[in-house]
């Protein structure tokens, strides 16, 4: 059945401004600027109050109301990009061949040698805003960090698939580079 009028509010925190124009929302906080494009969904977005986003779907089925929680989401973890920054951290796992990750120096691309013996370097390029780093406190770990949630999690993700293991039995070869922890650069007191 058919919504005739289905509605979500976002509040926005304070040192942060969002902008709406033509279903584009540019974020501006502490952190930076993030802009993300919304036509593709038919929906309403507006800046009701100086603190406050409405989205209104009008005649809206069931997939089509979804998607009013989703775009809710994304300008949800907009806002937390540019005020507390995301950060993965991710472990190499190996039984035999240690794992050998070299980190450019621009930190915008890793190269990995020596999976599971092979000579095959493989390349992982890092996307827009995205920085990658050895950690400090453990061995065998990186740190990826940014403010957009979506390139940060496909960087790991890239790097993950990169080390995917082909033509074996993937209940014995555990190796591979996989996120270990999520959480935000600025940490809350």
């Amino acid at each position: 059945m058919k919504d005739i009028y289905k509605e979500e509010e976002i509040t926005i925190p304070e040192g942060v401004t969002v902008d709406v124009k033509a279903k584009a929302v540019r974020v501006k906080g502490p952190r930076g600027t993030l802009t993300k494009n919304f036509s593709h969904v038919e929906m309403e977005i507006k800046k009701v109050a100086e603190n406050k986003i409405r989205l209104v779907v009008w005649h809206g089925a069931r997939k089509h109301v979804a998607c009013l929680r989703t775009i809710a989401s994304h300008i949800v973890n907009m806002i937390t990009g540019v005020t507390k920054g995301f950060l993965y951290k991710m472990r190499f796992v190996y039984a035999h061949f240690p794992i050998n990750v070299n980190i450019s120096d621009d930190a915008k691309d890793v190269e990995i040698r020596n999976f599971l013996g092979e000579k095959v370097i493989r390349r992982v390029k890092m996307l827009e805003g995205v920085t990658i780093q050895h950690s400090e406190a453990q061995k065998d770990e990186i740190i990826l960090s940014g403010n957009s949630i979506d390139n940060v999690s496909q960087s790991a993700a890239s790097i993950q698939q990169s080390t995917r293991v082909k033509n074996k039995d993937i209940r014995k070869f555990l190796d591979g580079i996989y996120v270990s922890e999520k959480t935000h650069i600025v940490q809350d007191e």
